[in-house]
């Protein structure tokens, strides 16, 4: 009978950011292809990326650089960090008292990055990972996420979804040097409500 490999989730290390680069290059390269120039997609490989990658996961204290593990291999990250309150946004669930405290800016963290590699996915990667971000970042004093999602990505979208994250109706658009690519933004709670 053969044993199923222990999939955990752990801190990052300088060890593990080549795989970092790895994964999000891989990942792009197939879920963003049509919507990215490849000019762009090439340099998630430079060692620009790396360098950026390794003062991630060095960066200390409200940063926190996971990566997920399937028995010996490396199958997707995250990166999350306290952040600024959202501009032209008011908390998911707003105070019903007005003797509630106001939320500070430590109340927030933004998710950077959270990407399973596509081989990888289905297996709950994504999840465990989401999930351990928010319990460290809770720590931290944060109470509510925010990521950025092209709006196209209906499989991102519906991961966050089933965290109880959704839009807030703000949108961005960036210059990828060859078009536009439109972000939307999703917040909800770090108390996470991950359905199966």
């Amino acid at each position: 009978m053969a044993r199923m490999a222990t999939a955990t989730v752990r801190p990052a290390a300088a060890s593990d950011v080549e795989e970092i680069v790895r994964i999000q290059a891989c990942t792009w390269e197939a879920a963003y292809a049509e919507l990215v120039p490849a000019a762009a997609l090439a340099q998630l490989r430079s060692e620009a990326a790396h360098q950026a990658w390794a003062a991630a996961v060095g960066a200390g204290a409200g940063h926190q650089v996971l990566v997920a593990t399937e028995g010996e291999w490396t199958v997707g990250f995250c990166a999350a960090a306290v952040a600024a309150p959202p501009e032209g946004s008011t908390a998911p669930t707003e105070p019903t008292e007005p003797t509630e405290p106001t939320l500070g800016p430590g109340a927030w963290a933004e998710v950077g990055a959270l990407l399973v590699e596509p081989r990888w996915g289905r297996r709950g990667h994504g999840g465990r990972l989401l999930a351990t971000a928010a319990e460290a970042l809770r720590g931290t004093g944060a109470v509510y996420g925010l990521a950025w999602v092209p709006e196209s990505d209906e499989a991102s979208r519906r991961f966050y979804a089933r965290a109880g994250w959704e839009p807030d109706g703000t949108v961005r658009v960036l210059d990828t040097g060859d078009g536009e690519l439109r972000e939307v933004r999703i917040t909800g709670s770090l108390d996470l409500n991950l359905e199966p």
